[in-house]
Parts: C-alpha cells; structure tokens; sequence
C-alpha cells in the first residue's frame, strides 16, 4: 500500500514529526501560504439544492463553471471539495408557544438520519520554480520548512483580481453563492476546529474536540476510522462520453426525462460518510500541445510495433485537432471519492455503493491502494499545489467541468412563512416557503395554489398540514369543505364550523355587527345581494327603485336598532322592522306597488321568518364574529345541489372573505375550496374565484 522504496511512516515516527510534516506555514486575510510557497484562496459555496435544476440551467451553470476556470492564471490549482456527513435531525423544543402538533411532529423526527452537505473551493497559485510533485516526491516524504520562494507583491494583486473575476462570474450565473473563508474558519480555536482539523480528522462537525491518530502504514486510517479512496486517474477509467446533467430513472418516465447533475451520483446520491475531491490543474496550453505534439510523433514512429501504441496515436490526435479546431483549453485533472465508516464490517457495503455509483457514470472503480497517502495528503487545504501529478490526466475545461458536483442538499428556507415538508431522498423535515419566496424569486407572479391527485393521493392529509402551518403563522383561514375534512383541525385551534344537519343546520347572521364596528357601505351591499338573491329569481331583473328602497330599508334599521339597544339584529327583527315602520314609512312617501312591492317582498322572504322553513338560516346567535375568527369552515356536502341554500352559503362567504380582505391589513388570509371544480361550475362561484385570484396576482 506504499511506493516502492518509501518507508511506512510509524506511530511514534508521525507523533515526533507532525508539526514538520504539516504543509501549511501561516494563515492571514483569508489566504493559506504553504511551506512550498503557494497561495490559495478558500470559499464556501451555496450550491442549488438537488433535483431543482432543469436542462437548461445545468448546461447554464456548467458553461459558468467553464468561463470562470479559463479565468484563473497558468500554473493554478483549482480544487472543489466536497464534504457529505452522515448526521441526524436536532429538534427544537424551545419555543414555549409551540402547538401540539408542532411538538409531536418535532419528536417524530427526532435523530432522523440525512447527508448534511459543505462545499469547499480551494483556488491556489504556485511559484514560477515549483516543481512538479509526484507519489514518490512530495511533501508528505519531504517536509519543506519554510518556501524557496514566494509570490511577490504584484503577481499576488494579479492572483487576487483572477480570483475576484472567477468568484464574480460564478455569482452573476446566479447558481450559487461563494464566501471568502476567514482565518478562524480555517485555524482552530479552543472551542471550535478549524477546516484544516476537521479534514485532518475527519470530524463530523465542528464543536468536536476529539483528536485522533492518523496512520498510513496499511492504507489510511483515522482514529477508529477505516477510509477507501477511489479515484478516477487515468482516461481508461473514464466514461466515454460526459455532459452536464444526464437522466434520473427512478423520477423518469417514458413520456419525461428527470435529470440530475453527471456527478450527483457521487455526491448527495451516495449515501454514506464520504468526501469528493475535484482537481483541475491550469497549464501553459502552448507548452501541453508542444508535449502532446512529441508524444504523438513518438507514438507514430511506434505504432507499427503494437496496436496500443496506434490507439493511443489515434486518441492523441483527436485531442489536438479539438483544441486546435474548438480553440479548447486542455487542463489536467484528477477527481477521486473518499469514504469511511468506523466499522470494518460495513466497508464491504459502502465498497458496493460506491462501484455501483461510479458504474451509473459509467466509469471504472478503482481504489487507489500504492498513492492514496500521497492523494490523501494534498487534499490538505493550501496544500492543493503538491498534488502528484502522476495521478492525473489531459483533459480540457468542458469535460473536467462536467464531472464537478453541482447540487447541494436542502435548506430550510429562512422565511417566517411556510409550512414543513420531507427531503426527498430522506424525509428529514425542512421549512418550505411555497408562497412569498417563489415570487421574490422570480419563479412565479401569484400565491395562488391548485392541489390535483387521485383519490387516496393525500391532497386533504397536505392541505391540513398547509392551514395549520399558516395558521400558526397568524393567517385568517376560510374554508369551503365537502366531506368533512377539516372538523378535527378545526375543533382542535378552536374555528368555526359551518355544516348542514337535520339536528343542527346551517346558520348565519349577515345583519350582526360587532360592537366595535360600524356599519359600512360594503357591508350594505352584501346585505342587499343576499336580499335580492332571496327576492328574485335568476332570470329576473331587479328595478333600480327596489334597489334603492332595499338601501334605505337597511339604513332605516340600523338607526332603530342604535335606538333601541335591546333589539337583537338577525333577520327576525328586519322581516318585523319591515311590516311596520319601513312599511309606514313607504306609505307615507307616497311609494308606488310598481316601483317597491313590499307586500311581495315580505311575502316571498316568510320562509326565513320566524316559523318559516328556513327560519334558521339568517338568525344564528352564536358564531357571530365572523370578521375576527381565524379559522372558519363551510361544510358544503349536504346542501351543494340545495337550490335555495347553495347560492346564499355561496353569497356569504363572498362577503365574509372580501371583508377580511379589505378590513385585516397587514394579516395574510387564505381562501381554501375543496372540490374546487365543483365551485367552477356554478357560475356565480366561478366569476367570485377569478375575482378573488386578481389580487392575489398584483400582490
């Protein structure tokens, strides 16, 4: 497992030598100056979220990743390192105001196992006299104690203003987010590791304090860690043909593709303790066509003698007539896979994993057995520069950026806003804001929802779950229900609860105001809609004088009931006001039979009277503030094909939600309809719905 030639390095041999075997000489603003000389630049990235993506935006985001590295200066490393830990959800019982479901819920994910996700870039500029490191001469093997030479002032301006444009062109493609890493981010503190210790061991996060004794004597262990490197070093390993994103099978179908980023296969899709290293390194191109010019003219003078020898001339020719005709800059590049797992057992399981998903990409599994010390050891932060270069292969920019790893794990949105939803690929619970943050984002222009599935598919279980979360959140909540599912909900926040029974039918009170309220235009004219809805039938028209005597019936009758404070306001007291003052009234004004009939209107609107058949319906007295109640249900079920009760249940939840939508500012409201297509197709409903959506589109 060592080069030939190369003692093992004991125990007690790496305890007495550890500080001079370090590479890193000083941190300071945010670069690592190596003993070597070379200076790198780390950054963390905020990459998109897995299976976010879509065609498009992958061949956006690999061309971004192209400009950017042709960007960087010759004799750069650039390295992408990315740490995925296995790690368990924490839940948050802190919050004294949290609900019953919201404290179960809570438990219930207690330690749910995930792949938490870091994303590491290393930028590191070496000097003009480095050497070219190799297995057998490196800095693990021979220490430096302090660099030959160092980048002068200007050439480390120049360095800084390539990083800068790398790091610009990277954030104008808006597919990710780059941090410059500060000193205390890198060094250890007393309390907290640092990025160098917690590659060193391997730390799961970075509050740990424990140390642990690395060995190379029989491959790599760290501590009671067992780790595997599996690398992808030579062209014959490679896939034949790369691209930015390919198909994902399980979320694919013969009509849809689903696609995924080439390399998600060894990043969150690989579900163990793994840490996946990406190398690019620039080089002079003029000096790598020279040398690819000499090798193919050595090929050509051997490739009589051996069919190797004329595949291999044939391989060396298309790459030079590529660069040359694409005009591409070829790189060097190294990409390998690191994995570990503290039980020798379960090594065999995660040898499998990992095979099987570089076989997804169709490339060759290799562990790197005689190099992996030297490969683990350059993998340093700041120490990217002293990478063996035997262990790398001729590329250009395109392909080597095909195989970077472009997505992240999910992230809970920051949004006081939204409901809890399950990671995909683990069900470990995340804060997702479907309604405010897609439109900042630009994704979509409303906050209008549309829940479709089959039945059984859970569209009432998610709705419960979407109400309650904007409940929580201070939300007035109306509901139209058909089949009831929403009385638990409602019993357990304490809403009201609208149904039809022969026990206990529907009731309402469209004439109570609450005392701190006033009577309003608004609320006139949804009185006289329900009116006149009760009055005339819909293929009759309503004069304008009836209209108008409708409006000073209802003025006339509030003023008596501020009179006459004992009168309780339901429709009884309004059918009674009618008969005898307003009637009173409208005699003495001298009010023609055409123009008011009186005695047809209180003729007509008897059922809702006292004795009437529908008495019930306009004079509830309890559920009465409707205005401030926060969570309210109309249960339709019973009454949807009910041609008297339908229309006025429909008038008055019209009514009640354009108040709250023009009275409560500041307070989000959501108007929720169960069977939906139902409501479209009453054409009354389905105009009130396309009204109310309006709004909704200019907020």
């Amino acid at each position: 497992m060592r080069p030939r030639g190369v003692k093992p390095i004991t125990v007690l041999q790496m305890e007495k030598l550890l500080d001079d075997l370090l590479p890193i000489l000083e941190v300071s603003q945010g670069c690592l100056l190596s003993k070597q000389g070379d200076v790198t630049m780390g950054f963390e990235l905020d990459l998109p979220e897995i299976f976010t993506l879509s065609d498009q935006q992958y061949e956006g985001f690999h061309q971004a990743w192209v400009k950017a590295l042709k960007m960087l200066p010759v004799g750069s490393v650039f390295h992408k390192q990315d740490y995925f830990l296995k790690s368990g959800f924490k839940p948050d019982f802190s919050g004294d105001d949290a609900s019953f479901l919201s404290h179960s819920s809570e438990r219930f994910f207690n330690e749910r196992p995930f792949l938490d996700h870091r994303c590491y870039v290393f930028i590191t500029k070496k000097p003009s006299d480095r050497k070219l490191s190799s297995s057998l001469f490196c800095n693990l093997l021979r220490p430096s104690l302090f660099p030959k030479q160092t980048l002068d002032e200007q050439a480390l301006q120049e360095f800084r203003s390539s990083v800068g444009q790398f790091k610009g062109i990277m954030e104008d493609s808006g597919f990710v987010n780059m941090r410059l890493l500060e000193d205390g981010e890198l060094l250890s503190t007393a309390g907290r590791q640092g990025l160098l210790e917690r590659y060193f061991y391997l730390s799961e996060n970075s509050s740990s304090k424990l140390l642990r004794d690395i060995y190379f004597e029989k491959g790599i262990k760290i501590g009671d860690q067992y780790c595997q490197l599996y690398a992808l070093a030579d062209a014959e390993d490679l896939p034949g043909s790369c691209s930015p994103a390919i198909h994902y099978e399980k979320y694919s179908s013969d009509r849809s593709k689903f696609s995924t980023g080439f390399a998600s296969s060894l990043g969150q899709l690989l579900s163990c303790n793994h840490i996946y290293n990406q190398f690019i390194f620039i080089e002079d191109a003029d000096k790598t066509l020279k040398r690819l010019e000499s090798k193919r003219l050595r090929l050509q003078s051997l490739s009589t003698h051996a069919r190797e020898n004329y595949l291999a001339l044939e391989a060396t020719n298309e790459f030079l007539n590529e660069a040359i005709k694409e005009q591409r800059m070829p790189v060097k590049a190294h990409f390998n896979l690191m994995v570990w797992s503290d039980d020798l057992s379960e090594l065999k399981e995660i040898k499998n994993m990992t095979t099987s998903a570089l076989a997804r990409m169709d490339a060759s599994a290799r562990q790197e057995i005689v190099g992996a010390a030297q490969i683990y050891w350059a993998g340093i932060p700041g120490n990217q520069a002293d990478f063996p270069m035997n262990e790398t292969f001729d590329t250009f920019t395109e392909q080597a950026a095909c195989f970077l790893n472009l997505e992240s794990s999910y992230r809970s949105s920051v949004s006081p806003v939204g409901i809890r939803l399950g990671d995909r690929l683990t069900g470990r619970p995340m804060h997702v804001d479907i309604s405010d943050e897609p439109v900042r984002m630009g994704i979509c222009t409303n906050r209008n929802k549309f829940i479709l599935g089959p039945s059984g598919s859970g569209k009432s279980f998610f709705t419960n779950h979407m109400v309650r979360s904007y409940f929580e959140t201070g939300a007035h909540i109306v509901l139209v229900d058909v089949g009831h599912s929403y009385k638990g909900l409602c019993d357990m926040v304490g809403g009201y609860y609208f149904t039809y029974d022969e026990k206990q039918p529907i009731e309402f009170n469209p004439f109570y105001i609450p005392a701190t309220e006033k009577l309003d235009t608004e609320k006139k004219e949804s009185i006289k809609t329900l009116l006149l809805s009760l009055w005339k039938k819909d293929d009759e028209t309503s004069r304008r004088s009836e209209y108008v005597a409708l409006s000073n019936a209802l003025t006339m009758y509030f003023l008596h009931l501020d009179k006459n404070p004992g009168i309780f306001p339901c429709f009884n007291s309004f059918y009674e006001f009618l008969k005898t003052d307003f009637a009173r009234s409208i005699e003495a004004d001298n009010v023609k039979e055409k123009d008011f009939d009186i005695h047809n209107f209180l003729y007509v609107l008897m059922p809702y009277y006292r004795g009437g058949e529908f008495d019930y319906l306009l004079n509830a007295r309890r559920n009465l503030d409707l205005l401030h109640q926060r969570f309210i249900v109309f249960e339709l079920d019973n009454i949807k094909e009910h041609v008297i009760l339908f229309p006025i249940v429909t008038i008055i939840i019209m009514e009640l939600f354009i108040s709250k939508m023009r009275k409560l500012e500041g307070v989000r409201k959501v108007l929720l309809i169960e069977e939906a297509w139902k409501a479209i197709a009453k054409e009354g409903m389905a105009e009130y719905i396309k009204y109310i959506c309006a709004p909704a589109k200019a907020a």
